[in-house]
């Protein structure tokens, strides 16, 4: 039940097409009656060709009221009937359909629709600054909620979303750091997606909305940061790859002398070790080719 106490009541109402039938008798019987009274009046007249008459006329203002009593439901969307401002209920059965001519029919569409927010300025959690947006994915599930329970749902939805979004960015930052090792922004698209949708599907349930999906459609730091950032990601990068080559680099020269002592092809004192030790990571951690030279002496002349 919403807060306003109104809930969807499922409201049953005639066939339009049996109904119609209805309205074209209705017609046609106000019109002979009004003719066959004339006829009569016309011939001398009576008593029961003014009552036919009087009775022709009333079938006919009949009729006008009970035409506007018709409409028609496309696939997917509610009509919610109202009478003298109070709700009686709702229709949600697509064709042509007949009801109370004096109920007002709002009707609300029930399919799927998507809202593309706009680009947000906003802070992550870190307080750098950061451009932010979303994809919405949203339908209507409940159409009193939507109708009565808020001024407009569309609006509603279009804010709601904008303030869960600033807010949910404020609480992750925009990338992994040394102190933020778990969910980021960027990094955790299916983790933020998933906690963007349910505090939309809290926030807007009163206007009784369901939320299908909800994903990030940009982000990116803002202007004014995104160089210094940028060479951030870069030197974090190099870093990272200069400790993989130094890791590789280390076990290549482990295994050299491992197998080196193994076939023993060679008997090398420490101070050869290091000579080529640092040699070997000298070629291998090298930015770039190696260029070799042939040693003609000793390792002491």
């Amino acid at each position: 039940m919403s807060e306003s106490g109104i809930v969807e009541i499922e409201k049953k109402v005639f066939p339009g097409f049996y109904m119609f039938f209805v309205d074209v008798v209705l017609f046609l019987v106000a019109i002979a009656a009004f003719i066959a009274g004339a006829l009569n009046a016309h011939d001398g007249g009576s008593v029961m060709s003014t009552a036919s008459i009087i009775g022709g006329i009333a079938l006919f203002v009949v009729w006008c009221f009970f035409t506007p009593g018709f409409f028609v439901l496309q696939p997917n969307e509610a009509a919610a009937l109202i009478l003298f401002g109070e709700y009686k209920g709702s229709v949600r059965k697509s064709g042509w359909h007949w009801a109370n001519p004096f109920f007002i029919k709002r009707k609300i569409s029930m399919r799927t629709r998507n809202l593309n927010g706009e680009k947000l300025k906003v802070n992550d959690e870190m307080g750098n600054p950061i451009e932010i947006a979303a994809v919405v994915v949203w339908k209507v599930n409940d159409t009193a909620k939507a109708l009565f329970d808020v001024e407009n749902y569309m609006d509603y939805v279009r804010v709601q979303s904008e303030s869960s979004l600033r807010h949910l960015a404020g609480l992750y930052p925009y990338d992994i750091t040394e102190d933020h090792q778990e969910v980021s922004l960027r990094g955790s698209a299916n983790e933020v997606s998933e906690a963007l949708k349910n505090e939309l599907q809290q926030t807007l349930d009163k206007a009784g909305v369901i939320i299908e999906a909800a994903r990030l459609s940009h982000l990116a730091y803002a202007p004014e940061i995104a160089a210094a950032m940028l060479q951030r990601q870069q030197a974090t990068a190099i870093i990272a790859a200069r400790q993989k080559i130094v890791e590789g680099a280390v076990g290549m020269v482990q295994m050299a002398l491992n197998k080196l002592n193994e076939k023993d092809i060679i008997q090398l004192d420490e101070e050869r070790k290091a000579a080529m030790i640092s040699n070997l990571l000298v070629v291998l951690c090298g930015e770039r080719a190696a260029q070799p030279i042939v040693n003609t002496g000793t390792l002491y002349t």
